[in-house]
């Protein structure tokens, strides 16, 4: 519980899937007051925002913000990839987007350019997983009841690296290794990849290989945290992977719970590491 003397206001800014409903719920337990701004198109709306915006239509927020006197913001939920030709944006929108694309190197660069112009207009942009840890896995190690095997853990070797060669060079967080690399996240988006993958490996008949999905080296992780859920631990299984590999503390596990029973239901590990 919050200290009673500490602002414990906190606007929510929700995009789609099912992650805004578990840090809402969590922030909520932790006794702050959540006050939750849905994206038009992506929000689910039984999440029941009090304010919906359309993308580009970020200024509207910002004075709502400013009237209730919020000065935490925590951004959670999936945009996918959006076209940025498309926001029609709104004049504070349309002068931010401004001071963002000339960091247009990848998607976390944008990310903290965003949390530079928001921060210079007094906000705090607070990482869900700092506020509820237990959004994440919060301890190292083996998640499931499948353990990797040696082979696994050539693979695992080998998919970290490829993950942090990718990640310094802000080009995705995922990939796929079984001896060799099969797959890279880009701007597809993971569960795009992970589609690619299953369809390549149809006729597998035994489960081999490694998903990795691992934070950015130097990553701002108050904005566009890695994620897994149910579907991804089901796209794993079905293009014959063997496991998942994350980050504790910065990936999000959406419904930790039903995550690992549908892994150990499928026969997959989940392995946590703290690099």
């Amino acid at each position: 519980m919050q200290n009673k003397n500490t602002d414990n206001k906190i606007a929510l800014i929700a995009g789609a899937l099912d992650l805004p409903f578990f840090t809402r719920d969590a922030l909520q337990r932790a006794g702050w007051d959540v006050f939750i701004v849905g994206l038009k198109n992506f929000v689910n709306p039984d999440l029941k925002p009090d304010l919906t915006v359309r993308l580009g239509g970020a200024g509207r927020a910002i004075r709502e913000f400013k009237r209730r006197k919020i000065k935490k913001l925590v951004f959670v939920g999936s945009l996918g990839h959006p076209n940025l030709t498309d926001l029609r944006p709104d004049l504070w929108t349309f002068m931010t987007l401004i001071k963002i694309m000339k960091h247009q190197r990848g998607y976390d660069s944008m990310a903290v350019a965003l949390n530079n112009v928001l921060e210079k207009q007094g906000f705090e942009i607070v990482a869900a997983q700092d506020l509820a840890p237990e959004l994440a896995f919060e301890s190292a190690g083996v998640q499931t009841k499948t353990k990797p095997s040696a082979a696994d853990k050539k693979n695992i070797e080998r998919a970290i690296e490829v993950s942090h060669a990718i990640g310094a060079a802000d080009i995705g967080a995922s990939v796929v290794v079984d001896k060799q690399v099969i797959a890279v996240e880009a701007a597809e988006g993971t569960a795009k990849m992970l589609e690619r993958v299953v369809a390549m490996r149809a006729n597998k008949k035994k489960s081999s290989g490694v998903f990795a999905k691992m934070t950015k080296p130097g990553q701002d992780l108050r904005i566009d945290i890695p994620a897994i859920g149910v579907d991804t631990v089901n796209a794993v299984a079905d293009a014959h992977l063997h496991g998942i590999v994350v980050n504790t503390k910065t990936c999000f596990v959406v419904n930790k719970p039903a995550v690992i029973a549908q892994a150990n239901k499928r026969g997959i590990f989940i392995l946590a590491i703290d690099e």
